[in-house]
């Protein structure tokens, strides 16, 4: 199959042109031109913007046919009803990558893709910001399907990580018990985790074009439940460092002023309004095929891409603990509890 990836040099793009090449499929590339551009030499590169306001916008799409748009880079809903009322004759399915921040609620287990999502205040703002960026997403979706109704695969997947992950929500941890020493460990070692290794959402990205699946789907993993526990010493399985965790109760944590998920990357406090984030069903994309990597394979693979591409002392990671923050609490957590620390 011909398959257009609007995107396709970022993050989650590139594996989702290495899972249409594995599958012989034949994948265009249109975006600007600006990252990576040397990604990809043989492949057809189409240029030009999603905001048909910018430039030729998309003019470079006009009068082609594809079997399949993967959409990955739509955040606002003009510029993703652009891209899609252009494309609705043009191609056989629509798939838009959204994310399950749309949803309005996670303050209780199992939300799913019946769940209510979040509404704008101001639905024509175009800024995307931490507020924003979901409800944003959530007309997005609206705006794809209106245009091309019945046609139209919307994916929400939660936390994408993996190789080339350029947040570091998901790195700092395998980089970090690599780095070894004590390593802080946030609240109950029981609680859950969720995310989705970009590798698979690729994959899965293929299948439902190859098998026409059409409609809202929940992309989180993985397929059994993970701890917090699991996924640290997991980290430490692929790796031959000496880290020593350190639990820390997460009244301590918050009293201490450690962010959840952005400095605590991953953990969420129990009982908070936020908790549910990790507790997504993702039972229909399961249903309809959804494969997961084994968890060891996510840790090795992304700790050997950081590693590839800086250390952990040079790197300016953009989420996780400062070395003085971490150290500060620890300390401040052992002055109270001086056998905490766990091998």
């Amino acid at each position: 199959m011909k398959i257009l990836v609007l995107g396709g040099t970022g993050f989650l793009g590139p594996h989702i042109v290495e899972a249409a090449l594995a599958r012989k499929h034949t994948p265009t590339l249109f975006n600007r031109g600006r990252t990576n551009p040397q990604l990809f030499p043989d492949l057809e590169k189409l240029h030009g913007d999603r905001d048909p306001q910018k430039g030729e916008g998309l003019k470079a799409l006009q009068g082609r046919q594809w079997d399949a748009a993967i959409d990955t880079s739509g955040y606002v809903p003009r510029i993703a009803k652009a891209s899609a009322e252009l494309l609705a004759q043009n191609v056989k399915q629509y798939v838009f990558i959204s994310t399950v921040s749309v949803y309005s609620d996670f303050s209780k287990p199992g939300v799913d893709e019946s769940s209510p999502v979040g509404a704008l205040e101001n639905p024509k703002t175009e800024q995307v910001t931490g507020q924003t960026y979901g409800p944003l997403k959530a007309l997005c979706e609206q705006a794809v399907e209106t245009a091309m109704p019945g046609k139209t695969t919307t994916i929400r997947p939660g936390l994408i990580v993996g190789p080339g992950d350029p947040t570091d929500r998901f790195t700092y941890w395998p980089a970090r018990v690599d780095y070894g020493g004590e390593v802080l460990a946030p609240g109950n070692p029981d609680s859950p985790v969720q995310y989705i290794d970009a590798r698979d959402l690729a994959r899965f990205c293929i299948k439902v074009i190859e098998d026409g699946h059409v409609g809202i789907y929940n992309a989180m993993g993985p397929k059994s439940p993970l701890s917090m526990a699991a996924m640290l010493y997991g980290c430490k399985a692929v790796t031959t460092s000496d880290a020593r965790f350190t639990w820390v109760s997460q009244d301590f944590l918050i009293e201490q002023h450690a962010a959840p998920w952005t400095e605590l990357p991953l953990w969420l406090p129990d009982g908070s309004e936020m908790s549910g984030l990790s507790r997504v069903s993702n039972a229909k994309c399961v249903a309809v095929g959804l494969q997961f990597s084994p968890f060891a394979d996510t840790a090795r693979d992304t700790l050997a891409w950081f590693k590839s591409q800086t250390d952990f002392e040079r790197h300016p990671w953009m989420a996780g603990l400062s070395g003085d923050k971490e150290r500060k609490i620890l300390d401040a957590w052992k002055s109270q509890h001086p056998a905490a620390t766990q091998p």
